[in-house]
């Protein structure tokens, strides 16, 4: 038989504050577990999503020092490139090589008398640039002019060279000079016959 239910208003003060208690500690428990539980998925959560912005931020660190190694070093290839293309261009550029020989003759104080650029040679790897030379100048003065085409950046070569009409000029002998200076520059790989590009027209000083 069942026993008769007590009304909470005629228990004791004692057994009130127990019941009380027991509730209180039930809604502390039920709600701790509920927001205890969201609390740790949102920390798991957050926690996973340091892990993948750290890992996408050092892959991005490392992109980044991937492209400035690669850019650097696409400059220094490049710079090399310009350094390699002042000693041996990559076309005959007759303009070029006639004025260097011209800066030397005016900074040596010879004077350019004659120039007759002829057509590039093709060597296997390479190609001739030949181009004939009259000067006149005080022997070391001529000196002067050929050790200055030996320090020029782009190669040149002079051979056959040929002194001519000595004359005194005060203390110093006067001579004119003939000679063949040759420069170079690359053959692409799709040259492989033919004598180059047509180069430009003699000249000389009246």
């Amino acid at each position: 038989m069942a026993r008769p239910s007590v009304p909470f208003g005629r228990l004791n003060t004692a057994t009130k504050i127990a019941v009380g208690v027991g509730i209180c500690a039930l809604v502390s428990v039920a709600y701790f577990v509920v927001f205890f539980g969201d609390v740790s998925s949102a920390i798991a959560s957050a926690t996973r999503q340091e892990e993948n912005l750290k890992g996408e931020l050092n892959q991005a660190k490392e992109s980044q020092r991937v492209y400035t190694r690669d850019l650097a070093e696409l400059a220094e290839r490049q710079q090399k490139q310009r350094d390699l293309n002042k000693i041996l261009p990559e076309t005959a550029d007759y303009p070029s090589f006639l004025s260097a020989v011209q800066g030397v003759a005016n900074v040596s104080g010879v004077e350019l008398l004659g120039w007759a650029p002829m057509d590039s040679i093709k060597q296997q790897f390479f190609a001739k640039v030949p181009m004939r030379l009259s000067v006149t100048g005080k022997f070391h003065q001529i000196a002067k002019f050929f050790w200055g085409i030996g320090q020029l950046d782009r190669i040149i070569n002079m051979e056959n060279i040929t002194l001519a009409d000595p004359k005194v000029v005060g203390d110093e002998v006067r001579l004119r000079v003939a000679c063949l200076a040759t420069a170079f520059h690359t053959l692409a790989a799709s040259q492989n016959t033919g004598t180059g590009a047509k180069p430009a027209a003699a000249g000389a000083k009246k």
